[in-house]
């Protein structure tokens, strides 16, 4: 589910901007801001990188049970689904500084007109997500710094996105629990 998520928040961005600025090439790329070795990857160059920060865990539970029905009218008992909010960094990394600059505030702007997306606005969205929503986050500069160096990378002008409640479901059954199918009345009457 996150790979789906995040795949389709890089299409949709990476459409918005070939649509805004009249482009050919793609301008979105998933990946690493740095290598393994510590150079900046070829790919990222001249694109907006987006990249996971960080997978939290959302604890406000769901008020539901265990139990979900099937077609038959059984019923499986499977764990609950569980809720993920991911930070998500855009960071612009043009060799020329407007460009750096323009397509950040054009990431801002998809952003901000689509703080929520869902199949009234992307009927490509991906079946078994219902929505994904986009908060912008805020941190202050010695968050930011700490940030690039935990990263082991040189600042690039950036914006961080809170993608809220990804849910994933691994469907395994614990139990079947078949449905009722009469009473007996005689069994009762003793």
């Amino acid at each position: 589910m996150l790979d789906k998520a995040l795949h389709f928040t890089s299409t949709a961005l990476n459409q918005f901007l070939k649509n805004t600025f009249s482009l050919n090439e793609d301008k979105v790329v998933m990946n690493n801001l740095i290598s393994p070795n510590g150079d900046i990857p070829d790919e990222n160059k001249n694109k907006i990188v987006l990249s996971l920060l960080n997978i939290e865990q959302e604890t406000n539970k769901q008020f539901y049970g265990r139990n979900q029905q099937l077609n038959n009218g059984s019923y499986v008992n499977v764990n609950p689904s569980e809720r993920f909010n991911l930070d998500l960094l855009f960071s612009s990394n043009f060799q020329d500084y407007t460009e750096t600059l323009k397509f950040l505030n054009a990431t801002i702007q998809f952003f901000q007109a689509n703080s929520t997306i869902d199949r009234t606005k992307y009927s490509n969205l991906p079946a078994d997500i219902d929505r994904l929503n986009f908060d912008i986050e805020k941190i202050t500069y010695h968050e930011m710094h700490s940030l690039w160096s935990a990263m082991g990378a040189k600042y690039q002008p950036s914006v961080i996105y809170k993608l809220r409640l990804i849910t994933i479901q691994a469907e395994e059954t614990i139990q079947t629990i078949p449905y009722v199918q009469g009473i007996d009345n005689k069994a009762a009457v003793k």
